[in-house]
């Protein structure tokens, strides 16, 4: 048996495993069946936190999406996962630092009780996003068939995970459906990409809607809105700091430009405990 706690972030919501003071292994197929929400917990994404392996690191943390498929960055997910070591008692800390399976990922609790991430500087060069193109651009343009005119304009940005920003009248009205699906999947990302539907409402707001890889549309998506920011401020149209309205809620994300960190801040709520069969 393993014990395990539900949380979530803006209605993104996660499975969180200690193995640290646990013994367990989560597989793929476990994944899959305690993401179905019928049949089992039911979730977006199952994070699993362990020892750190490098020494500037309090814990390492593995991120596996529903289908099993394992991710490499969550930003509500990095956000709860402070709350959670914190409320299992493995730290007193309020200031911590992060193994994500791309990096170093910094977290620290504010006195509101947000939690505000650091996911370190974005990278935007097409062989680390990973993203199909023979040299760095703002933007680029993208054969989709689903697409009115059969094409869109995107930006490509890893902020620890890859993202697609595509700029929109009306996230709304927006077909994330099926312009999300042919997104995540598209030949020029390699390793698939979370898809963001930005719309701007003002040089310091947006709306966001967020195609999730490996998992559709969710509520919120941290890491798609520090990457819509990166976008918006690549294009000249954001300022350095934005509120990022999602269907879950609103995010607080900053970014100060190149080789500074992308910041978010927001919630992380504690929804219920229990144990399953692993």
């Amino acid at each position: 048996m393993l014990q395990f706690t539900k949380m979530h972030g803006l209605g993104n919501d996660f499975a969180l495993f200690d193995l640290v003071s646990q013994k367990g292994r989560i597989s793929p197929a476990l994944v899959r069946r305690l993401a179905d929400r019928r049949l089992g917990i039911g979730f977006d994404q199952l994070l699993a936190v362990s020892p750190p392996g490098r020494p500037d690191a309090d814990f390492k943390y593995a991120i596996y999406n529903a289908d099993g498929s394992e991710a490499e960055q969550c930003g509500n997910g990095a956000r709860c996962l402070l709350r959670f070591v914190r409320d299992r008692g493995l730290t007193g800390k309020r200031q911590l630092a992060f193994e994500a399976p791309k990096g170093l990922v910094e977290a620290w609790l504010e006195e509101d009780g947000q939690v505000t991430l650091d996911l370190g500087p974005p990278r935007l060069a097409p062989a680390e996003v990973p993203f199909l193109a023979d040299a760095a651009a703002p933007c680029y343009q993208v054969p989709v068939p689903a697409a009115e005119g059969g094409a869109l304009r995107l930006a490509a940005v890893n902020v620890g995970n890859p993202h697609a920003v595509v700029q929109v009248e009306d996230a709304q009205a927006t077909d994330v459906q099926s312009l999300g699906a042919a997104l995540e999947r598209h030949e020029r990302f390699p390793e698939r990409a979370n898809v963001g539907f930005m719309q701007l409402v003002a040089r310091d707001a947006i709306r966001l809607r967020v195609f999730e890889r490996g998992l559709g549309e969710t509520p919120a998506c941290g890491s798609g809105a520090c990457a819509a920011l990166v976008a918006g401020r690549l294009w000249g149209l954001l300022d350095e700091a934005v509120t990022v309205e999602l269907p879950g809620g609103a995010l607080r994300v900053s970014w100060a430009g190149e080789g500074a960190g992308v910041r978010m801040t927001g919630p992380a709520c504690h929804v219920y405990d229990g144990t399953v069969q692993a």
